[in-house]
Protein backbone atom coordinates (compact mmCIF):
# COMPACT_ATOMS: atom_id res chain seq x y z
CA UNK A 1 0.00 0.00 0.00
CA UNK A 2 1.50 3.57 -0.58
CA UNK A 3 1.48 5.71 2.54
CA UNK A 4 -0.16 9.14 0.92
CA UNK A 5 0.13 10.75 4.24
CA UNK A 6 1.48 14.22 4.38
CA UNK A 7 3.35 12.97 7.88
CA UNK A 8 7.45 13.12 7.13
CA UNK A 9 10.69 11.97 8.75
CA UNK A 10 13.61 13.60 8.68
CA UNK A 11 15.58 11.34 9.95
CA UNK A 12 19.09 11.71 11.95
CA UNK A 13 21.45 8.64 12.67
CA UNK A 14 23.59 8.14 15.48
CA UNK A 15 25.51 4.88 15.20
CA UNK A 16 29.20 3.62 14.98
CA UNK A 17 27.36 1.90 11.93
CA UNK A 18 25.87 5.42 10.83
CA UNK A 19 27.27 5.33 6.81
CA UNK A 20 26.74 1.34 6.43
CA UNK A 21 22.92 2.03 7.68
CA UNK A 22 21.74 5.11 5.89
CA UNK A 23 23.50 3.14 2.49
CA UNK A 24 21.38 0.61 3.56
CA UNK A 25 17.93 2.51 4.17
CA UNK A 26 18.63 4.16 0.72
CA UNK A 27 19.08 1.04 -1.29
CA UNK A 28 15.96 -0.02 0.18
CA UNK A 29 13.28 2.73 -0.08
CA UNK A 30 14.96 3.75 -3.38
CA UNK A 31 12.25 2.73 -5.63
CA UNK A 32 9.99 1.79 -2.88
CA UNK A 33 6.59 3.76 -3.44
CA UNK A 34 5.52 3.63 0.05
CA UNK A 35 8.10 6.06 0.89
CA UNK A 36 7.03 8.51 -1.96
CA UNK A 37 3.86 11.07 -1.06
CA UNK A 38 0.65 11.52 -3.76
CA UNK A 39 3.44 13.61 -5.64
CA UNK A 40 6.06 11.68 -5.75
CA UNK A 41 7.70 13.56 -2.93
CA UNK A 42 9.83 11.33 -0.73
CA UNK A 43 8.33 10.97 2.86
CA UNK A 44 11.78 9.74 4.66
CA UNK A 45 14.50 12.36 4.74
CA UNK A 46 18.01 11.66 5.94
CA UNK A 47 19.05 14.72 7.71
CA UNK A 48 22.05 13.86 10.19
CA UNK A 49 24.33 10.94 9.89
CA UNK A 50 26.87 10.63 12.75
CA UNK A 51 29.25 8.00 14.54
CA UNK A 52 29.60 11.02 17.45
CA UNK A 53 27.02 12.80 19.26
CA UNK A 54 29.29 15.18 19.22
CA UNK A 55 28.31 15.61 15.57
CA UNK A 56 24.63 15.95 15.91
CA UNK A 57 22.37 19.28 16.48
CA UNK A 58 20.55 17.86 19.08
CA UNK A 59 17.88 20.60 18.98
CA UNK A 60 17.06 20.00 15.05
CA UNK A 61 16.46 15.95 16.07
CA UNK A 62 12.96 15.01 15.49
CA UNK A 63 13.19 11.39 14.58
CA UNK A 64 16.14 9.61 16.00
CA UNK A 65 18.25 5.93 14.86
CA UNK A 66 20.61 5.13 17.17
CA UNK A 67 23.11 2.86 19.42
CA UNK A 68 21.62 3.45 22.84
CA UNK A 69 24.96 4.10 24.57
CA UNK A 70 25.63 7.10 21.87
CA UNK A 71 22.23 8.58 21.86
CA UNK A 72 22.15 8.68 25.80
CA UNK A 73 24.33 11.44 25.66
CA UNK A 74 22.50 14.07 23.69
CA UNK A 75 18.72 12.34 24.50
CA UNK A 76 17.82 15.49 27.21
CA UNK A 77 18.86 18.11 24.26
CA UNK A 78 16.91 16.38 21.69
CA UNK A 79 13.70 18.68 23.05
CA UNK A 80 11.65 17.98 19.63
CA UNK A 81 12.33 14.46 19.87
CA UNK A 82 9.34 12.47 19.38
CA UNK A 83 10.45 8.73 18.21
CA UNK A 84 13.55 7.03 18.66
CA UNK A 85 14.21 3.66 17.31
CA UNK A 86 17.33 2.05 18.88
CA UNK A 87 19.90 -0.52 17.47
CA UNK A 88 19.80 -3.04 20.20
CA UNK A 89 17.60 -5.23 22.25
CA UNK A 90 18.12 -4.00 25.04
CA UNK A 91 18.15 -0.18 25.47
CA UNK A 92 19.02 0.97 29.23
CA UNK A 93 20.76 3.51 28.63
CA UNK A 94 18.34 5.30 26.98
CA UNK A 95 15.50 3.80 29.49
CA UNK A 96 17.58 4.74 32.31
CA UNK A 97 17.95 8.79 30.80
CA UNK A 98 15.57 11.79 32.43
CA UNK A 99 14.24 12.24 29.34
CA UNK A 100 11.05 10.03 28.52
CA UNK A 101 8.64 12.14 26.47
CA UNK A 102 9.04 10.34 23.25
CA UNK A 103 8.43 6.83 21.75
CA UNK A 104 11.18 4.64 22.12
CA UNK A 105 11.15 1.33 20.30
CA UNK A 106 13.48 -1.43 20.08
CA UNK A 107 15.55 -3.80 17.40
CA UNK A 108 13.23 -7.05 17.79
CA UNK A 109 12.49 -9.90 15.70
CA UNK A 110 15.80 -10.33 14.14
CA UNK A 111 18.55 -11.96 16.81
CA UNK A 112 16.53 -15.23 17.20
CA UNK A 113 18.07 -17.01 14.45
CA UNK A 114 21.83 -15.58 15.92
CA UNK A 115 20.76 -17.01 19.41
CA UNK A 116 20.06 -20.18 18.37
CA UNK A 117 23.08 -20.49 17.16
CA UNK A 118 25.25 -19.48 19.69
CA UNK A 119 23.24 -20.90 22.44
CA UNK A 120 23.55 -24.82 21.33
CA UNK A 121 27.03 -24.18 19.71
CA UNK A 122 28.11 -23.88 22.71
CA UNK A 123 25.87 -26.08 24.69
CA UNK A 124 26.34 -29.13 22.09
CA UNK A 125 29.86 -28.49 22.74
CA UNK A 126 30.27 -29.37 26.28
CA UNK A 127 27.12 -32.18 25.67
CA UNK A 128 29.70 -33.75 22.96
CA UNK A 129 33.07 -32.97 25.13
CA UNK A 130 34.29 -31.79 21.97
CA UNK A 131 37.44 -30.05 24.12
CA UNK A 132 38.60 -33.34 25.01
CA UNK A 133 38.47 -34.99 21.84
CA UNK A 134 40.45 -32.07 20.42
CA UNK A 135 42.85 -32.40 23.01
CA UNK A 136 43.50 -36.08 22.91
CA UNK A 137 44.17 -36.04 19.12
CA UNK A 138 46.93 -33.44 19.48
CA UNK A 139 48.60 -35.37 22.57
CA UNK A 140 52.20 -35.91 22.06
CA UNK A 141 50.94 -39.45 22.23
CA UNK A 142 47.83 -39.33 20.66
CA UNK A 143 44.68 -40.73 22.70
CA UNK A 144 42.25 -43.46 21.30
CA UNK A 145 39.55 -43.13 24.04
CA UNK A 146 35.70 -42.55 24.77
CA UNK A 147 35.60 -39.40 26.86
CA UNK A 148 32.84 -38.60 28.96
CA UNK A 149 29.87 -37.21 27.13
CA UNK A 150 26.43 -36.41 28.41
CA UNK A 151 23.41 -35.60 25.39
CA UNK A 152 21.01 -32.81 25.43
CA UNK A 153 18.53 -35.61 24.68
CA UNK A 154 16.47 -35.78 27.92
CA UNK A 155 17.55 -32.91 29.39
CA UNK A 156 15.87 -29.94 30.93
CA UNK A 157 17.09 -26.45 29.25
CA UNK A 158 15.77 -22.95 31.50
CA UNK A 159 15.12 -20.36 29.95
CA UNK A 160 15.72 -16.74 32.18
CA UNK A 161 13.83 -14.10 30.43
CA UNK A 162 11.27 -16.11 27.91
CA UNK A 163 10.29 -13.09 25.31
CA UNK A 164 11.26 -13.05 21.49
CA UNK A 165 14.60 -14.41 21.68
CA UNK A 166 14.12 -16.40 24.54
CA UNK A 167 11.13 -18.46 22.76
CA UNK A 168 13.05 -18.99 19.79
CA UNK A 169 15.45 -20.93 21.39
CA UNK A 170 12.61 -23.74 22.42
CA UNK A 171 11.77 -25.39 18.97
CA UNK A 172 15.89 -26.38 18.45
CA UNK A 173 15.81 -27.49 22.31
CA UNK A 174 12.67 -29.51 21.40
CA UNK A 175 14.03 -31.09 18.08
CA UNK A 176 17.19 -32.04 20.65
CA UNK A 177 14.86 -34.34 22.57
CA UNK A 178 15.14 -31.32 25.70
CA UNK A 179 12.41 -30.12 27.55
CA UNK A 180 12.08 -26.65 29.01
CA UNK A 181 10.93 -24.75 31.33
CA UNK A 182 11.09 -20.61 32.01
CA UNK A 183 11.64 -17.72 34.20
CA UNK A 184 9.96 -14.68 34.07
CA UNK A 185 8.39 -11.82 36.10
CA UNK A 186 4.26 -12.73 35.19
CA UNK A 187 4.71 -16.68 35.30
CA UNK A 188 2.52 -16.91 32.41
CA UNK A 189 2.48 -19.89 30.65
CA UNK A 190 4.26 -19.71 27.65
CA UNK A 191 3.78 -22.33 24.34
CA UNK A 192 6.59 -25.12 24.33
CA UNK A 193 7.68 -24.54 28.17
CA UNK A 194 6.91 -27.02 30.32
CA UNK A 195 6.81 -24.34 33.57
CA UNK A 196 7.03 -21.01 33.73
CA UNK A 197 8.47 -20.30 36.84
CA UNK A 198 8.73 -16.30 38.63
CA UNK A 199 11.78 -14.85 40.55
CA UNK A 200 10.48 -16.05 44.03
CA UNK A 201 10.59 -19.46 42.85
CA UNK A 202 14.18 -19.16 41.41
CA UNK A 203 15.53 -21.76 43.42
CA UNK A 204 12.52 -24.31 42.06
CA UNK A 205 13.40 -23.37 38.85
CA UNK A 206 17.39 -23.87 38.78
CA UNK A 207 16.77 -27.27 40.41
CA UNK A 208 14.72 -28.10 37.45
CA UNK A 209 17.47 -27.49 35.30
CA UNK A 210 20.06 -29.18 33.43
CA UNK A 211 21.50 -26.09 31.74
CA UNK A 212 19.92 -22.66 31.68
CA UNK A 213 20.67 -19.67 29.32
CA UNK A 214 19.75 -15.71 30.98
CA UNK A 215 18.20 -13.46 28.65
CA UNK A 216 16.42 -11.30 31.17
CA UNK A 217 16.47 -7.64 30.18
CA UNK A 218 18.55 -5.25 32.32
CA UNK A 219 15.78 -4.05 35.13
CA UNK A 220 16.55 -2.88 38.30
CA UNK A 221 14.82 -5.91 39.45
CA UNK A 222 17.06 -8.49 37.60
CA UNK A 223 19.86 -6.68 38.90
CA UNK A 224 21.88 -10.02 40.92
CA UNK A 225 19.12 -11.63 40.51
CA UNK A 226 21.72 -14.88 39.69
CA UNK A 227 22.92 -15.46 43.03
CA UNK A 228 24.31 -17.83 45.31
CA UNK A 229 20.94 -19.37 46.10
CA UNK A 230 20.50 -19.62 41.95
CA UNK A 231 23.67 -21.22 41.48
CA UNK A 232 24.06 -23.24 44.01
CA UNK A 233 20.49 -24.58 43.14
CA UNK A 234 22.15 -26.06 40.08
CA UNK A 235 23.36 -29.74 38.86
CA UNK A 236 27.03 -30.12 38.91
CA UNK A 237 26.81 -30.68 34.85
CA UNK A 238 25.09 -27.32 34.25
CA UNK A 239 26.11 -25.39 31.87
CA UNK A 240 25.48 -21.44 32.43
CA UNK A 241 24.93 -19.24 29.35
CA UNK A 242 24.30 -15.65 30.03
CA UNK A 243 23.57 -13.62 26.90
CA UNK A 244 21.08 -11.68 28.34
CA UNK A 245 22.60 -8.80 30.29
CA UNK A 246 25.58 -8.69 32.83
CA UNK A 247 23.54 -7.00 35.36
CA UNK A 248 21.81 -9.97 36.52
CA UNK A 249 25.07 -12.27 37.69
CA UNK A 250 26.84 -12.09 40.84
CA UNK A 251 30.16 -12.20 39.75
CA UNK A 252 31.17 -13.40 42.97
CA UNK A 253 28.99 -15.70 43.60
CA UNK A 254 29.27 -17.08 39.91
CA UNK A 255 33.05 -17.44 40.60
CA UNK A 256 32.49 -19.41 44.04
CA UNK A 257 29.83 -21.92 42.85
CA UNK A 258 32.30 -22.93 39.57
CA UNK A 259 34.77 -22.87 41.87
CA UNK A 260 33.17 -25.51 44.83
CA UNK A 261 31.44 -27.42 41.29
CA UNK A 262 28.07 -26.29 41.66
CA UNK A 263 28.05 -26.42 37.83
CA UNK A 264 30.42 -27.66 35.13
CA UNK A 265 30.51 -24.64 32.94
CA UNK A 266 29.69 -20.85 32.10
CA UNK A 267 29.41 -19.08 28.97
CA UNK A 268 29.17 -15.05 28.98
CA UNK A 269 28.74 -12.89 26.33
CA UNK A 270 27.41 -9.89 28.66
CA UNK A 271 29.50 -8.36 31.61
CA UNK A 272 28.53 -5.55 34.08
CA UNK A 273 31.86 -3.17 32.16
CA UNK A 274 32.76 -3.97 28.67
CA UNK A 275 34.88 -3.97 27.48
CA UNK A 276 35.64 -6.56 30.15
CA UNK A 277 39.02 -5.66 32.04
CA UNK A 278 42.04 -7.84 31.32
CA UNK A 279 42.52 -8.44 35.44
CA UNK A 280 38.89 -9.68 36.02
CA UNK A 281 38.79 -13.59 36.72
CA UNK A 282 36.82 -14.42 34.56
CA UNK A 283 39.31 -14.50 32.04
CA UNK A 284 41.54 -16.89 33.40
CA UNK A 285 39.16 -19.37 34.97
CA UNK A 286 39.37 -23.04 33.15
CA UNK A 287 35.43 -23.52 33.62
CA UNK A 288 34.63 -19.88 31.97
CA UNK A 289 34.29 -19.02 28.33
CA UNK A 290 34.40 -15.57 27.34
CA UNK A 291 32.46 -14.44 24.18
CA UNK A 292 32.67 -10.66 23.92
CA UNK A 293 29.42 -9.52 23.89
CA UNK A 294 29.14 -11.10 20.08
CA UNK A 295 26.48 -13.59 20.92
CA UNK A 296 23.70 -12.13 18.33
CA UNK A 297 24.97 -8.87 16.20
CA UNK A 298 22.97 -7.14 14.10
CA UNK A 299 23.46 -6.42 10.46
CA UNK A 300 23.00 -2.73 9.63
CA UNK A 301 20.48 -4.49 7.15
CA UNK A 302 18.59 -6.05 9.60
CA UNK A 303 18.59 -2.49 11.52
CA UNK A 304 17.06 -0.87 8.31
CA UNK A 305 14.31 -3.11 7.95
CA UNK A 306 13.00 -2.57 11.69
CA UNK A 307 13.57 0.95 11.24
CA UNK A 308 11.29 1.06 7.86
CA UNK A 309 8.37 -1.21 8.88
CA UNK A 310 8.24 1.40 11.88
CA UNK A 311 8.64 4.23 9.79
CA UNK A 312 5.75 3.61 7.29
CA UNK A 313 3.64 2.85 10.65
CA UNK A 314 5.09 6.45 12.00
CA UNK A 315 4.27 7.93 8.26
CA UNK A 316 0.57 6.77 8.25
CA UNK A 317 -0.02 7.25 11.96
CA UNK A 318 0.04 3.28 13.00
CA UNK A 319 1.20 1.80 16.40
CA UNK A 320 5.24 1.57 16.09
CA UNK A 321 5.95 -1.60 16.69
CA UNK A 322 8.50 -3.08 19.64
CA UNK A 323 7.39 0.04 21.82
CA UNK A 324 9.47 -0.07 25.72
CA UNK A 325 7.29 0.93 28.56
CA UNK A 326 9.71 3.41 30.61
CA UNK A 327 8.34 2.59 33.80
CA UNK A 328 8.71 -1.19 33.48
CA UNK A 329 11.65 -0.84 32.15
CA UNK A 330 11.55 -3.25 28.56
Amino acid sequence: MTARSSKRIELTILSDEANDIAEAIRQKIADNNDFKDADGHPLLALKQIAQCPEDINPETVTVLLADPDLASRIIDKCSALTWCQSTWAGNAPLLNADKKNYILTGLKGIFGKLMREYVFAYLLGHARNVKAFEQNQRAAQPIWEASKRMPLNGQTLGIAGLGSIGQALIPVAHALGMSVVGLTRSGQAVEGADAVYTPDTIEAFARACDHVVNLMPDTPSTQNMLSHEFFSALKPHSVFVNAGRGSAVDDDALLQALDKGALAHAVLDVFRNEPLDSAHPFWQHPRISVTAHTAAESQPSDVADVFLENALRYINGGPLNYQFDFDKGY
